[in-house]
């Protein structure tokens, strides 16, 4: 069996389990392919993962660092500078336990007894006391990104909006304007060097977290019953185990 990649997961993490929990990426994965949400988390078998991306990684935890520096001087990072924009780095008490991975924001949902997860890269404040995510992304394209308008980025904005949820949630006052800081490698220098340099964009966005309540109850409702779900309508995933299924059928 490969070292990066175990099928199977024990119980314990199996919808029901004392581990288990909705995270933000098993909302999503419910929203792109039930059947595959299903399969993951009531069956127990997961998707194969996508290679992981150091790169990225490594960006987020520059910036984190680079934000706090700023967040412990209590003053506007430069990028809020530049872009005019009313906030600053917050030193939340529990922010360092939000932006851990697999702890996050947690909030218990009581009609269904589930617990919403999700955590983020990093929370600004506004002059009016509203609290604002912020979202990291890394990538290396030619042009210069400066919206989110591609059909791929809805899951960047349900990313947000769940943890716009969560932070309302756990009673805060959440500005619906997130941002994402995103930084595209550059590769138009004559020479690497032994470094690659960045343009970083400011992108706002502004949130509707109105989807989530429904989601999760339909989640609920998914991983309660004994049905195998419908696939996604672009469920690659899907797709290759049917075309698999039906070329084994003639072995």
């Amino acid at each position: 069996m490969s070292n990066f990649y175990n099928p199977h997961r024990g119980a314990n993490w199996n919808f029901g389990g004392n581990n288990w929990k909705l995270s933000r990426s098993k909302i999503d994965l419910f929203k792109q392919c039930p059947r595959c949400f299903y399969i993951d988390n009531k069956l127990g078998t997961k998707r194969p993962p996508g290679f992981p991306f150091n790169l990225n990684t490594a960006v987020d935890h520059l910036l984190k660092k680079e934000f706090d520096i700023h967040r412990a001087k209590d003053q506007q990072h430069p990028l809020q500078e530049k872009y005019g924009v009313d906030a600053k780095p917050v030193a939340h008490e529990e922010l360092d336990k939000w932006r851990e991975n697999f702890v996050g924001i947690q909030y218990l949902h009581e009609e269904t007894g589930m617990t919403i997860s999700g955590a983020i890269d990093d929370l600004w404040i506004n002059s009016k006391g509203e609290y604002i995510v912020v979202d990291y992304k890394a990538t290396s394209k030619n042009e210069k990104i400066e919206e989110l308008d591609q059909d791929w980025h809805d899951g960047y904005k349900r990313q947000m909006e769940v943890y716009q949820w969560l932070l309302r949630k756990k009673g805060l006052k959440v500005s619906d304007t997130g941002y994402f800081v995103y930084c595209n490698g550059d590769t138009d220098k004559e020479a690497f060097d032994g470094k690659l340099e960045f343009d970083v964009t400011l992108i706002d966005y502004t949130g509707d977290d109105s989807w989530v309540e429904e989601t999760i109850l339909e989640a609920y409702k998914c991983l309660s019953g004994d049905k195998l779900p419908n696939p996604g309508a672009e469920c690659d995933y899907c797709d290759y185990r049917k075309a698999v299924g039906e070329l084994m059928k003639d072995l």
